[in-house]
């Protein structure tokens, strides 16, 4: 293997040999790179060769519910530590107890990570989904402990500015959001908070209230209403920010019955879709250009992982019989399909997808083992077809889970760009908030994925058998 390393490095020699040739070698090298020879005592005659056990980058098929519990468990203790719920003054760090005393020198308490962000709205909501799927009620107190703080604080300082105009607040994002990243993914993580626990849900809608108003009449709009932004060029449609609205449209018209919520997340769906999705590889790009031509396609991991979290969510909230809600099933089949063309060996996907010399990124491949096992518990998505890539999925994010509870492997946040460096070099860091949500989803759809079905190792293989 050595030598192969070796030649590999120096691939530069191949430029001399006929395509041919070249292309030949080529496929030698990947077969020797990925193929393992046993030196186990025994031939074909008096050994079954095809039990025998290969070494795997990431383990296989032995995925038990203790073990995903135990990958919760960790995560969560990090991140109880890791985020504090209090206010403390800027200039004398002492902690605020007494809310009524918070000024315009409070901020919250620093934490490895913002209690107020997107990728907070996603963690929250991960939480709650360990916690229902697990029974620990840890999880779901560590999000309607937190969304409960945040409101009191918000309820402060509202008063506070009434008297203190244009004074600075912790909670400026909540109180004025200007963007979709500001709104979409904590109102859902609000609403649902709301809907676990019934008693906050009249003392959460005016923040709830505050962000859907954001979403539906303020952030900016093409001509033709889609969302959209004016970075990094006029009119962008970002595949992020679907998840950054819709979800929070749909939880707001399940809460309220009212389905203007639902026509316009599903008119926006299709106005992202129509532009942004690729039939032929059944990829979104990540960014779109009003008038751009050609349009280069770039198909980010994470922004993939944002559109089918999307669909998950509004196939969730809708009807079953809702006029719409057929086409984002049918989305989803064949988004799902072409993201299972390009699993790497490992379980994990690329930061590109489509192209396997871009590194293998934990975040995007959290968001599609939960995804996937919960299509398959939905009945949306066959278990047989899709369920060995679900665990292998999980499987291999939970090795990214360190002893610490963090999680490694998770590209930093991500702007929008037009050339692959960008996307290839994307630092990766334990720090990145991205990371923490989506493995909190995924370990907990999968705990009810190996609880619900039976599956078996089949000659070395997994299979799904059934409920």
């Amino acid at each position: 293997m050595h030598k192969v390393y070796s030649f590999q490095k120096n691939l530069k020699g191949l430029r001399s040999l006929a395509p041919y040739c070249a292309a030949v070698l080529f496929q030698l090298i990947t077969v020797v790179a990925y193929a393992q020879y046993t030196t186990a005592k025994g031939n074909d005659a008096n050994t079954p060769l095809h039990l025998l056990q290969p070494d795997y980058v990431t383990p296989y098929g032995a995925t038990k519910p203790a073990d995903i519990k135990a990958v919760l468990d960790r995560v969560y203790n990090y991140l109880d530590a890791a985020t504090p719920y209090t206010l403390q003054d800027r200039s004398t760090k002492a902690i605020i107890s007494d809310l009524n005393q918070a000024n315009s020198n409070s901020i919250f308490t620093p934490g490895d990570f913002r209690l107020i962000s997107y990728e907070w709205g996603v963690a929250y909501t991960g939480m709650l989904e360990a916690g229902a799927a697990t029974g620990d009620k840890k999880f779901t107190d560590y999000t309607i402990k937190r969304i409960n703080f945040i409101n009191d604080v918000v309820a402060h300082y509202k008063t506070f500015l009434k008297t203190n105009p244009g004074a600075n607040t912790p909670v400026a994002s909540v109180l004025q959001p200007k963007a979709l990243d500001d709104a979409g993914s904590m109102t859902a993580a609000i609403i649902k908070a709301a809907r676990t626990d019934v008693s906050l849900k009249t003392k959460l809608r005016p923040v709830i209230d505050n962000y859907v108003n954001y979403i539906m009449t303020k952030e900016y709009r093409l001509k033709d209403g889609t969302l959209a932004r004016n970075r990094p060029l006029p009119n962008t449609l970002w595949l992020d920010d679907l998840y950054m609205s819709l979800p929070a449209l749909v939880q707001m018209g399940t809460l309220t019955g009212d389905k203007k919520y639902f026509d316009e997340a599903l008119k926006q769906y299709g106005l992202f879709s129509k532009r942004m999705f690729n039939h032929e590889k059944g990829l979104y790009m990540h960014g779109w250009v009003q008038g751009m031509e050609p349009h280069p396609q770039f198909h980010w991991a994470r922004a993939n992982g944002w559109a089918l979290l999307t669909k998950v969510e509004i196939l969730d909230a809708l009807p079953a019989n809702y006029p719409g809600r057929a086409h984002v099933l049918s989305m989803l089949r064949e988004h799902v399909a072409g993201l299972a063309r390009l699993q790497d060996k490992t379980g994990l996907w690329h930061q590109l997808l489509d192209r396997n010399d871009s590194y293998l990124e934990t975040s995007a491949t959290a968001i599609y083992a939960y995804c996937i096992a919960h299509a398959i518990d939905k009945g949306w998505l066959d278990a047989k077809a899709y369920g060995p890539m679900a665990i292998l999925a999980w499987n291999a994010v939970s090795t990214k889970v360190n002893a610490q509870g963090q999680v490694e492997g998770t590209c930093v946040g991500t702007g929008m760009a037009f050339d692959p460096a960008f996307y290839y070099y994307r630092p990766v860091n334990v720090f990145a908030a991205h990371g923490y949500g989506p493995v909190l989803l995924a370990g907990a759809e999968v705990y009810r994925l190996v609880q619900k079905y039976n599956f078996e190792i089949n000659d070395s293989a997994v299979m799904f058998k059934g409920k």
